[in-house]
């Protein structure tokens, strides 16, 4: 009889519990057969990826193995075909997480994993995903199984972008690899930058490493907007630069023009309102997080300490700090909310 009650028991707590498998069959090829062998690092402090509720079932997300494992026989099992390159995949977070409310739930993926290729010299960055993703009962009662295949996805994107990636010029060792973020913002210039070099940045790197494009310079309208950027015959709207430099202040591009870039202990950062980063106008899918994509070519700032000009722009928006290692915006967690 107690065997009997016993097994009823355990039944029906299986019964409660469903389990989703995180799903890496999604094709990961590396067109360019130039990784010639995938390590993966798993620095969770927790190895559980999360839980949320079906109904009044619990459901567990969880790898088939375990993450490292699987990581690593997803990148083989596409790639096949392998070139010279070692690259290692540092996965720093993975958590999904259920937000109950009293009508409807809200699911949450956490997910941040940055790649190195690993030279003579030691680990050199590529790439990382820093991001938070939110999904609605509302919209889907499978909470579980959408988060789950939002983590492939971004995970997959993070191996595409790793290939097509250059890795960048400094390199870290091994011991440094669980702290790779404090010791490469380190060896950033324009964190530690006095004066800003004048001209455009092409992109995020060339922005944080204080390399402008050489030989362009500045050309304004009659009303003192900087409009384009001049190389002899060659003229190319702003708007196509990651950020410029004019006057010894620094801008940078948002959807709806150009603003300043301000610079503390944490880093830069530019003001700006949801409706500036993200205009109705603005078709791009963007995922509004702690810390999410931003767009390419919109806002422009100023890399100003402020503790030393003791002058700031008065602003209706709050702090919207830039990536060192993506380019893109990190927003605060009540962005765009009105109290």
């Amino acid at each position: 009889m107690k065997k009997t009650l016993f097994f009823l028991l355990f039944s029906i707590v299986l019964f409660g519990q469903k389990i989703e498998t995180i799903d890496l069959s999604k094709s990961i090829k590396d067109s360019k057969n130039s990784i010639k062998s995938l390590t993966v690092i798993d620095q969770r402090a927790n190895q559980e990826v999360g839980m949320v509720m079906y109904h009044k079932d619990e459901v567990k997300i969880i790898f088939e193995n375990n993450a490292s494992k699987d990581i690593q026989d997803w990148f083989y099992k596409y790639n096949p075909v392998r070139g010279n390159n070692d690259m290692f995949f540092l996965l720093e977070k993975l958590n999904i997480s259920e937000d109950k409310k009293e009508k409807y739930s809200i699911g949450k993926l956490e997910l941040r994993a940055s790649t190195f290729i690993k030279k003579e010299d030691g680990y050199h960055f590529i790439d990382r995903k820093d991001t938070i993703v939110t999904v609605s009962s509302r919209t889907t009662p499978y909470l579980g199984q959408s988060l789950a295949r939002k983590a492939t996805l971004i995970l997959t994107d993070l191996f595409k972008e790793s290939y097509k990636g250059e890795p960048w010029e400094f390199s870290i060792s091994e011991n440094d690899l669980p702290n790779y973020d404090s010791v490469l913002k380190e060896k950033l210039s324009i964190l530690n930058a006095n004066e800003l070099k004048e001209g455009v940045y092409k992109d995020y790197y060339s922005f944080f490493t204080h390399n402008p494009e050489p030989g362009f310079t500045l050309q304004a309208n009659d009303k003192g907007v900087v409009t384009k950027a001049v190389k002899g015959e060659e003229k190319t709207g702003i708007r196509h630069f990651y950020a410029f430099v004019h006057n010894g202040i620094a801008y940078k591009n948002i959807p709806v023009g150009y603003t300043e870039i301000f610079k503390d202990e944490n880093g830069v950062f530019i003001e700006v309102t949801k409706a500036e980063l993200f205009p109705e106008t603005v078709t791009t899918g963007v995922t509004i997080g702690a810390a999410a994509g931003g767009l390419i070519g919109g806002v422009i700032g100023a890399v100003v300490d402020v503790s030393l000009s003791g002058k700031r722009k008065n602003t209706v928006g709050p702090k919207v700090y830039l990536d060192p290692f993506t380019g893109n915006y990190v927003l605060p967690e009540d962005f765009g909310k009105t109290k």
